[in-house]
């Protein structure tokens, strides 16, 4: 039930500008009594901060195929391979032939949901927010265990031999951050790090690497002195053998972040909606998927009103919001830090 969607048209490169020009008004959302952030296109008159469901049967989705996708934090090969046994699943579940598609940037995932190619995936935390005010994206999950969902930190993380030990050690340094968009790899830094000694554009210049997985690796061959990464992401590097994290020594650690959501496209069919819900909350995770993902052994239930809060408020120290304007900006510094990352492994 399960094939690598290699057609899949590249749309990582589409401008907010260029994708609402091709949307006639009468499809944007009319009589929204509330929107809040939400692109023009939805409405949230239930005020849960997500996309309102259509009210015009014509509108709704049910797919013949279901696209599904896991956020591109690290190789997205990887994560192809370690969702198989719940993408077989799902494909049994829902009656639906079931295609992975390996997306390359967190724009290029967003931009998949907004223009209807995507129906379900998971998202990198702050790009989350920005999936669900842009693209439409309804956050349903977070891997997690029976009690409780899945959560990690932002650290910093240096060579063991080098001389840092605190953020401020680092003023002046090479420091990685990973991409605009992302929660621990930048906008979490940008509203945490002042307080501890440690200004991003001031005090050091931000060099993007584009992925999680690649700052990482460039603190271990030593083209970064430092680096702003995700602790779930570092964690599970090395538990995959990647690197050795003892050769590594964390000088940071954030209070606790919920992980990747899970969130699918809010015109689809409600009933087909709640199968395929259905399909993901029954699920347990077999022995690899729980090895991959630090023990955790289903979809946890949340939602992103509540679950979501902590990053809202970190942004908003920042100075930053998950709107259409940001998003614009967010999006040419991601593929450019994307461009930059690339040449540079040249």
């Amino acid at each position: 039930m399960i094939r690598n969607l290699h057609s899949f048209v590249a749309i990582a490169g589409l401008t907010l500008a260029s994708m609402l020009a091709a949307v006639p008004a009468s499809s944007l959302a009319q009589d929204c009594k509330s929107r809040g952030d939400l692109d023009a296109r939805y409405c949230d008159d239930n005020g849960d901060m997500v996309a309102d469901t259509p009210k015009d049967p014509k509108k709704l989705k049910t797919p013949n195929t279901l696209v599904f996708t896991y956020t591109p934090v690290e190789d997205p090969a990887v994560y192809e391979k370690v969702f198989k046994p719940f993408t077989d699943h799902l494909g049994q579940c829902t009656g639906k032939r079931v295609v992975f598609y390996q997306v390359q940037s967190n724009a290029a995932e967003i931009e998949a949901m907004r223009s209807g190619r995507l129906h379900v995936g998971g998202f990198s935390t702050g790009p989350t927010a920005f999936a669900v005010n842009i693209a439409g994206a309804v956050p349903f999950a977070i891997k997690g265990y029976e009690k409780d969902f899945q959560g990690y930190n932002l650290i910093v993380i240096v060579k063991k031999d080098s001389p840092f030990q605190k953020l401020s050690d680092l003023k002046g340094k090479k420091f990685a951050h990973t991409s605009p968009s992302s929660n621990s790899g930048h906008m979490a830094p940008m509203a945490l790090f002042p307080k501890e000694g440690l200004a991003p554009e001031k005090d050091y210049k931000i060099l993007f690497s584009g992925k999680h997985d690649q700052s990482v690796l460039g603190v271990g061959s030593g083209d970064y002195d430092g680096a702003a990464v995700a602790s779930d992401v570092f964690h599970r590097m090395g538990t995959r053998g990647q690197i050795k994290e003892d050769d590594y020594r964390v000088i940071y650690r954030s209070a606790k972040f919920p992980t990747s959501s899970f969130a699918y496209a809010h015109d689809l069919e409600p009933a087909f909606r709640d199968k395929m819900l259905k399909c993901f909350y029954d699920y347990r995770f077999p022995d690899d998927m729980k090895k991959a993902f630090d023990g955790a052994d289903r979809f946890f239930p949340i939602n992103f009103k509540e679950h979501w809060a902590v990053v809202r408020q970190v942004a908003e120290a920042g100075g930053d919001k998950f709107n259409s304007a940001a998003y614009e900006k967010e999006s040419k510094r991601e593929e450019e830090a994307r461009r930059k990352a690339a040449e540079a492994k040249k």
